[in-house]
């Protein structure tokens, strides 16, 4: 399955379904979750990484009973914006993983998201270097979900 820009991907959700924003680690995943009209994403949980299969069970487990239509994976890029080794790979994982689910994917950048949710976690939640450990990778799924998902309102779904 191709991967899709996140409108287009959108475009193809059947009217109240989700999508899974996706934060891919070295070891471990972040899944957030839409709410069904598309406007908000939610922390949901953290899977180990591990053989891909056992993911794409457990993303397809996720997908059919929360009625998820779609996958947003977090594109590494360098600092810089380009296309480095790491985004290949995530490039090549998430093309992988969106054919053993059968759920069409899209990537967002997701530079810095991680930098972003630490800080927010040290500043206003006053969390321990222990407990952040323990979010940061389902917050940042969040937070990139959210990007996508801000970046993909058309004016006729602001209406």
């Amino acid at each position: 399955m191709p991967l899709f820009n996140i409108s287009d991907l959108r475009s193809r959700l059947r009217t109240g379904q989700r999508l899974l924003g996706l934060d891919p680690g070295r070891k471990t995943i972040g899944v957030a979750l839409s709410d069904v009209g598309l406007m908000l994403a939610s922390p949901h949980m953290a899977l180990k990484r591990g053989k891909l299969s056992v993911v794409a069970a457990e993303i397809s487990r996720i997908a059919h009973t929360q009625d998820v239509g779609g996958l947003v994976v977090g594109l590494p890029l360098s600092l810089d914006g380009s296309f480095g080794p790491a985004a290949q790979a995530a490039r090549d994982w998430t093309l992988n993983l969106s054919d053993m689910t059968g759920l069409p994917a899209a990537m967002w950048d997701e530079r810095l998201s991680s930098s972003a949710v630490n800080r927010f976690l040290i500043a206003e939640a006053d969390m321990t270097r222990q407990r952040r450990g323990e979010v940061v990778d389902r917050m940042a799924a969040a937070y990139i979900l959210q990007a996508a998902l801000d970046a993909s309102i058309t004016p006729a779904a602001e209406e």
